[in-house]
């Protein structure tokens, strides 16, 4: 495959001539180069941004869904070389790669049925003054920075509704995870995309590069997934050109389990929401709150259960969690889980890092953690649960509440209108209610408090890059 920046339609080396390795995280071994782009880089690729915008706005909304429709039936025709690539740098076990595959087209799949409908509206000024006309047009210009953790599925939940609405887009991703981007460049290209409208930065200079075309005036839209810290540096960048944003921040989930519950559902849901990508998800369960009358048994059976996980390298067949992404992140989850041990807690099972190559730390259980202890404070990003108990519904509420994240909770109970209660009363975004995933392509994706601002998926994403414009007019 194609390892360049992807500009203007054309694959380029960096201006600086420089490049920068992409390793596998189950080996520490370096698997490709990369074309490391700068400022002038990222300017180049706002130049062909702009200079499409005209062209592609203009385009009938038919023509841009059936590019996006071919770019779903494209992924989806190469979903197997697709997850193989995402395990190779990302590190997930190849079950969650295709499950990433497939969740990842499915976004260019609804947006591009979602293209058609960026429906204005008209109605009467209440004083019978004028008519009140309500048009929709593409932002314009859109920065796209994405995560390394679903390097698929972050790029195509902002792709889509972009190209959908008509706008133009630079893409950078992660720098640990930037092979699947450019695979995504050659498939959006071979699906239709004219030159220009889609353009892919890999940088190692992140902050540079993002900086570069924020500062200038042609970029509209900024849309970020990431953790919280580098959001409010974003934020106060795009303020300084009122750029429009959409911010997908950190989380700290709650998973809140109730005596009335069927405990074999929430340790299902658990394993799905804790386990999912290895616990490297925004919305991974972080903070397992159990009443008091049933954490033994869900405690115990959720440690049987992640003690038999197989741990290995993502790309062989066999393996249900894989190493994580890099030293940095394996290193973190390491400090948390020393700290709640020491701070009292035990580990069920798991709670130290093996020896050996590559970035592993095993599916892990702690009980009695203490209140304050940092593993429940900060995203954990990787296969441990802590487990802390409670006594009723008010503490339950009050310790889901007990973060300055929102993104998304989970709640266990027997009782729908409890469920739902409780539902309301978390600052969240999102809830499951006795589900232990949430995401889906056709759902508003978003967080409250330092979690976001703005919504991806669902009929809310594609306004995300829609302006609406009034025009006051009599007939």
């Amino acid at each position: 495959m194609n390892t360049d920046l992807f500009i203007a339609g054309k694959w380029s080396a960096a201006s600086s001539g420089e490049r920068f390795d992409v390793l596998d995280p189950a080996t520490g071994d370096t698997v490709a180069s990369v074309a490391d782009g700068g400022e002038a880089d990222a300017r180049a690729a706002v130049d062909a941004a702009a200079a499409a915008g005209p062209d592609w706005a203009a385009t009938p909304a038919r023509v841009r869904s059936e590019v996006l429709r071919k770019a779903f039936e494209l992924m989806t025709e190469r979903s197997a070389e697709l997850a193989k690539l995402i395990s190779l740098e990302n590190g997930k076990a190849l079950t969650d790669a295709k499950g990433e595959v497939t969740y990842a087209a499915e976004f260019f799949r609804w947006f591009a049925e979602e293209a058609v409908r960026a429906e204005g509206t008209v109605g009467t000024a209440p004083s019978g003054a004028n008519r009140i006309l309500v048009v929709r047009q593409p932002v314009g210009v859109c920065v796209l920075v994405t995560p390394w953790n679903f390097p698929a599925a972050m790029a195509t939940r902002k792709i889509g509704p972009a190209l959908a609405a008509g706008c133009t887009v630079i893409l950078k991703p992660a720098s640990d995870t930037p092979l699947t981007a450019l695979a995504m460049a050659a498939i959006l290209a071979e699906a239709g995309v004219p030159d220009g409208v889609v353009n892919v930065l890999p940088s190692r200079s992140s902050g540079k590069v993002v900086s570069a075309m924020l500062r200038d005036p042609r970029v509209r839209k900024l849309s970020f997934t990431g953790s919280t810290e580098v959001g409010r540096i974003l934020l106060a960048q795009a303020a300084e050109n009122v750029v429009n944003t959409s911010m997908e921040l950190g989380g700290n989930a709650p998973f809140v389990v109730f005596a009335d519950a069927d405990v074999e559902a929430a340790v299902d849901g658990a394993m799905i929401a804790k386990m999912r990508n290895g616990g490297e998800a925004c919305t991974a369960a972080n903070r397992f709150f159990v009443e008091e009358p049933v954490a033994a048994e869900f405690a115990a059976e959720l440690a049987r259960r992640m003690a038999a996980l197989v741990v290995g390298p993502g790309t062989e067949e066999r393996t249900q969690v894989g190493p994580l992404v890099n030293e940095d992140t394996v290193a973190k989850v390491d400090s948390l889980v020393k700290g709640a041990l020491e701070g009292g807690a035990e580990a069920v099972t798991g709670g130290s890092r093996p020896d050996g190559p590559g970035f592993y730390y095993p599916p892990t259980v702690l009980t009695g953690v203490p209140a304050d202890a940092p593993i429940l404070r900060e995203e954990i990003f990787g296969p441990v649960a802590p487990i802390v108990t409670f006594t009723g519904e008010a503490e339950a509420v009050r310790l889901a509440n007990d973060t300055e994240y929102g993104l998304v909770a989970y709640v266990y109970t027997g009782d729908l209108a409890r469920g739902l209660r409780v539902g309301e009363a978390i600052e969240a975004g999102m809830v499951g209610l006795n589900r232990g995933l949430v995401s889906d392509p056709a759902a508003p994706f978003g967080g409250v408090k330092q979690s976001g601002i703005g919504r991806e998926g669902g009929h809310e994403g594609l306004l995300e890059y829609l302006e609406s414009k009034y025009i006051a007019v009599n007939w």
